[in-house]
C-alpha cells in the first residue's frame, strides 16, 4: 500500500509539472451555462421534480353572483357571495380581494401610468365600483372592516381565519358603469340593433394566496392579467327579456329564457357536426326571439372547478352552435354570438366552425377539456380568453378570426386548467399557448391558414435589437413594444426549439403533457415547469433555461475551417454566443452525397470551440450549419463553408 500511494504521488506530481509541456493550452469551461442551481430546489411545497409536493397547498373561493343589467344606463349592479377557504399552513387575520374595476377612474394606478399617447390598454374612467353592506361572516362573528387602495380591498376578519380549513362567507353589494373602452378585455360596443355587452372582471373577487410569495397583491395596470383561486360558481343574470346572455358555464334553466324553436335547434346542435343556427339572421330584433316581450328574464348559469367565469349580453346576437367531440365518449357544445355586421362569407358564421375543431384539437392532443361549452362573442375587444368564453375582434374574418378565435380558446389551457400567475410571468400562458397554436393551425382543414410560429429566425431582427429585454420581464414592466416578444413569441419559438430540434418530438410531447396533467387546477411556478420538462425528458435543460428564458443572450454557432487531417476531415466550430446549442451540420462531398452529423449540447462544456472528426476519405465540398433552418443563430454568415 505504501508503495502504491508513494507511486501515485509521484505520478501526480510528475503529471502537475510537466502538464503544460505535453498537454494543449487549457481553457476556461463554461460551467456558468450549464449550472442548473437555479430551478433544481424542492421544498415540502414543490419538488425539485416539477410537481406539487406532500404538503402542497391552494386555497379555494366559491362563487354566488347575482346581478342585474340595466342597458338604459349601462350598468350592472348585485350581490356577491365568496366562500372562502383558507388550506395555508398559516392564519389569516384578513383576505385581500380584487376590484379590477377600479382601474377605470381618473386615479387609478392604471390610468396614471398609461402613456399620454394612449395603448392598448388605455380604458374609460367614468367607471369604478361602489360597494355597500361588506361583511366578513366566520364561525365567531361579522366584520365589516376595509380599506380599498385603487384595483384592491384588505378586508379585515374578527378573528384570524384558521390555518387547514378555516372558512368565510364574504357579502358585498356592488354596482359598477360598464366602460365602452375596457382596456381591450371588456367593455361595450354599439351595433345596428343594439349595443353589445362584454363582462369580465366584473365582480370582487379575491386575491392568490400562495406559497411563493403569500398575498398576490400585484395592482391591476393593464399589461399583467390575471391570477385567481378555483373554485365552483352559482351565476344568476337579470336583463331586460330582450337580450340575449351567454356565459361561462352551463345554462340551468333553458325552458324559461328559450323559446321551444330554441330548445329545438339547441338540442339538434348538441348532436350535429355541423352549424345549427339558434337565432337566425333574419330573427334578430324580431318577437319570435324572446319567450316574453316585456319585462326581465334571469339566466342562470353554474361553472364548477373554473377560476373566472365571464359573460355578454346583446339584443343584436345572431346564434349558431355545433357539437364538439371531446374524446372518450364526451361532448360539448361550441357556440358563437355576433352581430350580423359580423356576418357573411368566411366571417363570424365560420366561428363556431374554427371554436369547434380549436377546441378538438387542444382537447384530443393535449388534456381533455374540462367544460360543457365554448362561446365565441364577437365584442369591441382584440382577443381576450376566459374559461369557456372568448371575446374576439366583430371585425374579424377568413385567417385572422381562425387565428384570434384558435388562440383564445387555446387559453383554455394556458391559464384556465394549468392556473399559472399571468400578472408576472406572461410567457407561461401566453408563450405556451401560441407554441400549441402553430400545431392546430397546422392541422385545420389540411392547413387552410398558414402559420409563421414554426420560423424562429424570423425573430432575430428583435434578438439583435438594442432595446430587446428577456422573457422573464414582468408584463406590467415590459417596453409595450417588446411585450410581443417576451411573452409570447420568443418563449413560443424557445419550445418550438426544444420540440424539433434539441429533445425531439416523442420525448417533448411526453413531458409537455405530464406537465398539463400535474399542474391542472394549480398554480404552477416557472421552476416547476423547468424541472418537471427535465424530470420527464430526462435531461438537464439549465443551458437552455438559462440562455433562452431569462437576460437577452443569442445563439452564435460558426464553421470555422475545414481541414483534411490524417486521410479524413477536421471541421473546427465555434460558439461567440451566450447561448450554447446541439449542433446539426450536412456535410455534403465533392461526389455530391451528403450525411448529416448531429452533435450533443455538451461540446461546449469545457470551451466555445470544438472540432469533429469526419472519419471517411472523402473529400468535403461544403458543411451547412442547421440545414433545416430552425435555430435563430444571429450570425448567418458562418453558418456555411465552401471548398475554395
Amino acid at each position: 500500500m505504501k508503495y502504491f500511494v508513494s507511486s501515485l504521488i509521484t505520478m501526480l506530481l510528475f503529471s502537475t509539472f510537466t502538464f503544460p509541456v505535453i498537454a494543449q493550452e487549457v481553457k476556461p469551461n463554461n460551467q456558468h451555462l450549464f449550472d442548473n442551481v437555479s430551478f433544481r430546489q424542492g421544498n415540502v411545497y414543490r419538488t425539485a421534480s416539477g410537481k406539487p409536493g406532500p404538503q402542497y397547498w391552494q386555497n379555494a373561493a366559491d362563487y354566488n353572483l347575482d346581478v342585474t343589467l340595466d342597458d338604459k344606463t349601462h350598468t350592472i349592479s348585485g350581490e356577491v357571495i365568496i366562500n372562502y377557504t383558507n388550506n395555508s399552513p398559516e392564519n389569516l387575520d384578513f383576505i385581500w380581494l380584487y376590484l379590477e374595476q377600479n382601474r377605470f377612474t381618473e386615479t387609478s394606478r392604471g390610468s396614471l401610468t398609461t402613456p399620454i399617447e394612449g395603448s392598448r390598454y388605455s380604458g374609460d374612467v367614468e367607471g369604478g365600483y361602489t360597494l355597500t353592506n361588506v361583511q366578513a361572516k366566520t364561525k365567531t362573528g361579522v366584520s365589516s372592516k376595509y380599506i380599498i387602495t385603487d384595483t384592491r380591498m384588505q378586508l379585515w376578519l374578527d378573528k384570524p381565519l384558521k390555518a387547514n380549513g378555516g372558512e368565510v362567507e364574504i357579502k358585498i353589494d356592488f354596482s359598477y358603469k360598464i366602460p365602452v373602452e375596457g382596456m381591450d378585455r371588456m367593455g361595450r360596443l354599439d351595433v345596428a340593433d343594439g349595443t353589445i355587452y362584454a363582462l369580465a372582471q366584473w365582480y370582487p373577487r379575491v386575491a392568490v394566496f400562495d406559497d411563493v410569495v403569500g398575498c398576490n397583491t400585484d395592482p391591476y395596470l393593464g399589461a399583467g392579467e390575471f391570477y385567481c383561486e378555483y373554485g365552483n360558481y352559482d351565476v344568476k343574470i337579470t336583463a331586460p327579456a330582450y337580450q340575449t346572455v351567454v356565459c361561462s358555464g352551463v345554462l340551468q334553466n333553458p325552458d324559461e329564457v328559450l323559446t321551444k324553436k330554441q330548445q329545438r335547434r339547441w338540442a339538434k346542435a348538441e348532436k350535429s357536426d355541423k352549424t345549427v343556427y339558434i337565432i337566425k339572421p333574419d330573427e334578430v330584433g324580431t318577437a319570435e326571439a324572446k319567450p316574453k316581450q316585456n319585462g326581465t328574464l334571469t339566466w342562470h348559469f353554474k361553472m364548477e372547478n373554473t377560476r373566472d367565469v365571464a359573460w355578454a349580453a346583446s339584443r343584436s346576437f345572431i346564434w349558431d352552435a355545433a357539437k364538439m367531440n371531446l374524446g372518450n365518449g364526451k361532448t360539448g357544445l361550441a357556440q358563437s354570438v355576433y352581430p350580423k355586421e359580423s356576418d357573411g362569407k368566411n366571417a363570424w358564421s365560420r366561428s363556431t366552425e374554427y371554436s369547434k375543431a380549436s377546441v378538438e384539437f387542444y382537447s384530443n392532443n393535449y388534456y381533455p377539456y374540462p367544460y360543457q361549452n365554448a362561446i365565441n362573442v364577437a365584442a369591441s375587444v382584440g382577443g381576450m380568453e376566459y374559461p369557456g368564453v372568448s371575446f374576439c375582434s366583430y371585425q374579424s374574418k377568413g385567417a385572422s378570426l381562425w387565428s384570434v378565435t384558435d388562440h383564445e380558446f387555446g387559453h383554455n389551457w394556458f391559464p384556465m386548467i394549468v392556473g399559472s400567475n399571468e400578472r408576472r410571468y406572461a410567457w407561461m400562458d401566453e408563450g405556451l399557448n401560441i407554441f400549441i397554436n402553430h400545431y392546430s393551425t397546422e392541422a385545420f382543414n389540411d392547413g387552410e391558414y398558414s402559420t409563421r410560429f414554426d420560423s424562429p429566425r424570423s425573430l432575430i431582427g428583435y434578438l439583435t435589437s438594442e432595446t430587446r429585454e428577456g422573457i422573464d420581464t414582468y408584463p406590467d414592466l415590459t417596453n409595450a413594444r417588446n411585450l410581443a416578444y417576451t411573452a409570447y413569441y420568443k418563449p413560443a419559438a424557445g419550445l418550438y426549439l426544444l420540440r424539433e430540434y434539441i429533445i425531439k418530438p416523442e420525448r417533448f410531447d411526453k413531458a409537455f403533457k405530464s406537465y398539463i396533467e400535474t399542474w391542472a387546477y394549480k398554480h404552477p411556478q416557472p421552476n416547476d415547469f423547468f424541472n418537471h420538462m427535465e424530470n420527464v425528458v430526462g435531461e438537464d435543460l439549465s443551458w437552455f433555461w438559462n440562455g433562452w428564458f431569462y437576460g437577452t443572450g443569442n445563439v452564435d454557432i460558426g464553421i470555422v475551417d475545414v481541414k483534411p487531417f490524417r486521410g479524413n476531415s477536421l471541421i473546427t466550430l465555434e460558439n461567440k454566443g451566450e447561448v450554447p446549442m446541439p449542433v446539426k451540420l450536412q456535410v455534403i462531398y465533392s461526389d455530391d452525397t451528403s450525411e448529416i452529423v448531429e452533435l450533443p449540447v455538451e461540446i461546449w462544456h469545457r470551451g466555445n470551440s470544438w472540432s469533429h472528426l469526419i472519419q471517411n476519405s472523402k473529400e468535403v465540398k461544403r458543411v451547412v450549419l442547421d440545414p433545416d433552418k430552425i435555430v435563430p443563430d444571429v450570425n448567418l454568415l458562418n453558418d456555411t463553408w465552401n471548398k475554395l
